[in-house]
C-alpha cells in the first residue's frame, strides 16, 4: 500500500469513529442519544489511536494535514510530500463522512436541529466570537503538535505511541475543546463539511462556510507554531518557519479582530432596523 493511499484510509477511518459517535449522541432515536461529551472526547481519542494503528507503518500515520504541515516545517518530512498527503486526508474525511450519513440514514429525518446534523460532519463555536474562536483552534493544535513531539521524546512499550497520542487528544478535547469543538485537523473538519454540503440530508441547514476557514487556517498555524516551538526550545535551533509561524498567527489574528468589529457592526445595525420596523419586531 502507497502511504498516500493509507494516509486516505486513515483519515477515513478516524471521521467513522470521530464523526460515527457524535452522530450517535447528537441525533434523535439512537441508543446512544445524549451520551456526553466525555463518550465523544474518549471516542475520538481511540479513534486517533486506531486509525493510527491502522497504517502507522506506512505513512506514519499523519491523518491531519497540521501534523504533515508541522513535520515538514522542521524538516521532519519533505515538503514535495505534503500535497500528496493532505489531498488524501481530505478525501479520507469526505469519505468517512459519507459513510457515517449513510449508517445513521433512517435518523437524519427523525432529527430537526440544523445544528446538530451540521456537528456530525464539522465543528462550529459555542459562542460565535471569530478571534476567539482562531485562537481555540491555534491553541489546541499547537499543544497537540507540541505534545506530539515531547511524547516523541519519551520511550514507551512497543505499540504504545498510538494510545498515548490518542488519549492526548482526550485531554485536548476535554480541556479545550468545549469554545469550538477541537477540530485540530483541517481535513477533518473541511471533508466532512463539503460531504455535509453535497448529500441529501434531510431537513439539514447551511454548511456555514463563513466560518469553515478557521478550522482549516487556525490548525494550520498552530501545529506549525507547537513543532517550530518544540525544536527552539528543546534543541536550541529554532527553524526559520518558527518566525514565519509567528508573523502569520499575528497577521490573521489582526484580520479576525477586524472581522468581529464588522460583524458585531452589522448586529447592531440590524437590531436598530428590527426596533424601528413593526413588522419585524413582531416576527
Amino acid at each position: 500500500m502507497s502511504p498516500v493511499l493509507a494516509e486516505f484510509i486513515g483519515t477515513m477511518l478516524l471521521i467513522i469513529f470521530g464523526g460515527g459517535v457524535v452522530a450517535g449522541v447528537v441525533l434523535k432515536g439512537t441508543k446512544s442519544e445524549a451520551g456526553g461529551w466525555i463518550v465523544i472526547t474518549f471516542a475520538w481519542g481511540l479513534g486517533v489511536a486506531m486509525a493510527v494503528y491502522a497504517i502507522g507503518d506506512i505513512s506514519g500515520g499523519h491523518i491531519n494535514p497540521a501534523v504533515t504541515v508541522g513535520l515538514a516545517a522542521i524538516g521532519d518530512f519533505a515538503w514535495a510530500d505534503v500535497p500528496g498527503y493532505v489531498l488524501a486526508q481530505i478525501a479520507g474525511a469526505f469519505t468517512g463522512g459519507v459513510l457515517v450519513f449513510f449508517h445513521y440514514y433512517p435518523h437524519w429525518k427523525e432529527t430537526q436541529d440544523q445544528g446538530a446534523k451540521l456537528a456530525v460532519f464539522s465543528t462550529g463555536p459555542a459562542i460565535k466570537h471569530t478571534p476567539q474562536n482562531y485562537f481555540s483552534e491555534v491553541l489546541g493544535t499547537f499543544v497537540l503538535l507540541f505534545g506530539i513531539m515531547f511524547l516523541g521524546g519519551n520511550e514507551f512499550s512497543a505499540g504504545l505511541n498510538p494510545l498515548i497520542v490518542g488519549l492526548l487528544i482526550v485531554v485536548i478535547g476535554m480541556s479545550l475543546g468545549g469554545t469550538t469543538g477541537y477540530a485540530i485537523n483541517p481535513a477533518r473538519d473541511l471533508g466532512p463539511r463539503i460531504a455535509h454540503a453535497l448529500l441529501p440530508i434531510a431537513g439539514k441547514g447551511s454548511s456555514d462556510w463563513g466560518y469553515s476557514w478557521i478550522p482549516v487556517v487556525g490548525p494550520i498555524i498552530g501545529g506549525g507554531l507547537g513543532s517550530t516551538l518544540y525544536v527552539a526550545l528543546y534543541q536550541g535551533n529554532p527553524p526559520l518557519l518558527l518566525w514565519v509561524f509567528i508573523a502569520a498567527f499575528f497577521v490573521v489574528l489582526f484580520a479576525s479582530m477586524q472581522m468581529q468589529k464588522k460583524n458585531v457592526a452589522e448586529e447592531i445595525k440590524q437590531g436598530e432596523e428590527i426596533q424601528h420596523n413593526p413588522e419585524e419586531r413582531a416576527n
